[in-house]
């Protein structure tokens, strides 16, 4: 039997959270996405099928004060626009959905930053 990839383990993992972890329009949920180069973060609303606000390391005000987009920096940098983007639209509250992957490092910098930017979870 050959070995399960990593991202597949990942897969698993998250499918398994997502059980009990749904988006609500009062409390939506927070998605992460990390790759080995940049970081992206979506507010969702699984009730209604709506990214209510996204953001990424990919993002041009974020290309011209970090290049690169895979280390801690980066990852707080797009937290703290998340919140932003979050309050500005009258979400305060969201349920933190880690995608699978472990909370460290970049995700927890990204989880901290938002927290930092004033977002509850």
């Amino acid at each position: 039997m050959a070995k399960e990839s990593r991202n597949g383990q990942r897969l698993k993992r998250h499918a398994r959270v997502r059980k009990s972890l749904s988006g609500t329009p009062e409390k939506p949920r927070m998605c992460v996405f990390r790759s080995a180069r940049n970081i992206s973060v979506q507010i969702i609303d699984d009730v209604n099928g709506d990214t209510l606000a996204a953001s990424s390391s990919l993002d041009k005000e974020f290309k011209e004060k970090t290049p690169y987009g895979g280390n801690k920096e980066a990852a707080k940098a797009v937290g703290e626009a998340i919140a932003k983007q979050a309050l500005a639209k009258g979400i305060e509250s969201v349920s933190f959905d880690r995608g699978g992957f472990l909370f460290h490092g970049r995700v927890k910098e990204l989880a901290d930053g938002a927290r930092a930017a004033g977002l509850k979870f």
